[in-house]
């Protein structure tokens, strides 16, 4: 048993040739730093509303869990501290492509459509307002890296990339995730206003959902019954933190505890977006 990877918030751990055990810790990053204070819980959240969408999204794709039941894990990882907010899957070969898909515009998609009336080299109808639906989800995928800012890349630019036939298939499962998982979501009080997939293809060459799905990390989540058009929006994932360190100026490249009644807000953020999704208590 080894550890291959350490991120900002999932430790890997090889289990053997085809397995992985992912981890998810209670760490957060914002503007690509690891801020040096944990928030509670926030692994056993993500970790488990993946777990709820993944299930759910399996009559569209299948995903690489194998088990999420700590019995089944290798010995050293069946203890207290692995409960719930670790996985067991398969290993895949990952696709370098960050699948981004947006249903309303806001956050960088509204700084660019503010300037020339596009996001990531799409061009959308004119006379559009901070935070409202667009027409039709449209698929912004990015460069994966390691370290610092992904990069926007072109469809045009992922199918030199990964080849036509596949950069396809993958603008299109990501557009049926998103289409289904939103619909879903409105009818629980919770708009996903775009999120991101990450896919790989596993022994056989068939192309599998991994990593995250529809996080409060990996998603912008918005209270429906506070939606307003023209405005940005209250926040069921990490904008609330990231908020704070713009509006206090704190640095977050210190590393100066973040307070408590900070940690516990994002906390409650979180928990209150699994609950609304899952209809489970956490």
């Amino acid at each position: 048993m080894k550890k291959v990877s350490s991120g900002k918030v999932r430790e890997i751990y090889e289990v053997d040739d085809d397995k992985l055990l992912l981890v998810v810790s209670d760490r957060i990053s914002a503007f690509d730093y690891i801020l040096p204070s944990l928030i509670p819980d926030k692994g056993k959240i993500l970790n488990q509303i993946s777990e709820f969408w993944f299930d759910f999204i399996k009559d569209i794709i299948p995903n690489h869990i194998i088990s999420t039941n700590i019995n089944d894990f290798p010995s050293e990882f069946q203890t207290p501290e692995f409960e719930g907010r670790s996985m067991l899957v398969k290993k895949l070969k990952m696709i370098p492509v960050e699948c981004i898909v947006r249903g309303y515009i806001t956050g960088s998609g509204w700084k660019s459509y503010q300037n020339d009336g596009t996001v990531c080299s799409i061009t959308l109808p004119k006379g559009l307002q901070e935070s409202q639906k667009l027409p039709e989800p449209i698929f912004t995928p990015t460069t994966k890296a390691s370290e610092g800012h992904d990069e926007n890349i072109s469809f045009e630019e992922v199918c030199k990339l990964i080849g036509n036939d596949l950069a396809e298939k993958l603008r299109e499962k990501t557009i049926e995730i998103y289409k289904k998982c939103a619909d879903y979501a409105l009818s629980k009080g919770v708009i996903i206003a775009d999120t991101k997939f990450e896919f790989g293809l596993d022994e056989n060459g068939n192309l599998v959902i991994g990593d995250e799905v529809l996080t409060p990390d990996s998603s912008r989540f918005w209270p429906a019954s506070d939606y307003q058009v023209g405005m940005s929006q209250k926040s069921f994932d990490k904008q609330y933190i990231r908020d704070w360190i713009k509006s206090t100026g704190y640095d977050p490249e210190s590393k100066t505890p973040i307070p408590d009644d900070v940690l516990q807000v994002t906390s409650d953020k979180y928990k209150k977006a699994y609950e609304l999704i899952t209809r489970k208590g956490f």
